[in-house]
């Protein structure tokens, strides 16, 4: 046996294994590799699509929530101008409400004192043509004496 004739052997034997690899092989194999390679590029892409959703997702959450706490406040802010303007409107009722109890009060008030001068002035004219009865001690003429006493009232 000749080792330069295994070695030539053993060469043409790897050339051949190397050309049927090359034809039969490798080409499904990088066409496979290909293909992996761009379902994971595919795939990095899809990440990055859905990271940037997200991203945006929370901006417009964060706008949301911004826009609603705003909104609440407004609300808040109407509300508190509403009670006061409730308050001030109830203390003007309650103050034209006292000022119109005032008013009658003293309208009454009026009016008792007319009417109490009224019944003193009458008072008066009886006690002074009792008095004159009294005095005179004979009967003295009513309607003439009422007249007269009317007219003095009115002066007093």
């Amino acid at each position: 046996m000749n080792i330069n004739l295994t070695l030539i052997g053993q060469a043409i034997a790897f050339a051949v294994f190397v050309l049927f690899c090359m034809k039969y092989v490798w080409p499904p194999l990088t066409t496979i590799m290909r293909e992996r390679q761009k379902a994971i590029a595919d795939g990095l892409d899809r990440a990055a699509e859905a990271e940037r959703q997200l991203e945006q997702a929370n901006e417009a959450a964060d706008v949301e929530l911004e826009e609603a706490k705003k909104q609440a406040a407004e609300l808040i802010a109407q509300a508190r101008s509403r009670a006061t303007q409730i308050e001030e409107e109830a203390k003007a009722k309650a103050s034209e409400e006292a000022d119109r109890i005032i008013a009658g009060a003293q309208a009454e008030i009026e009016q008792e004192i007319n009417r109490a001068r009224e019944e003193l002035r009458a008072r008066v004219g009886e006690l002074a043509v009792e008095g004159a009865e009294k005095i005179l001690e004979s009967s003295v003429d009513r309607a003439a004496h009422e007249a007269m006493l009317s007219k003095l009232a009115a002066q007093l």
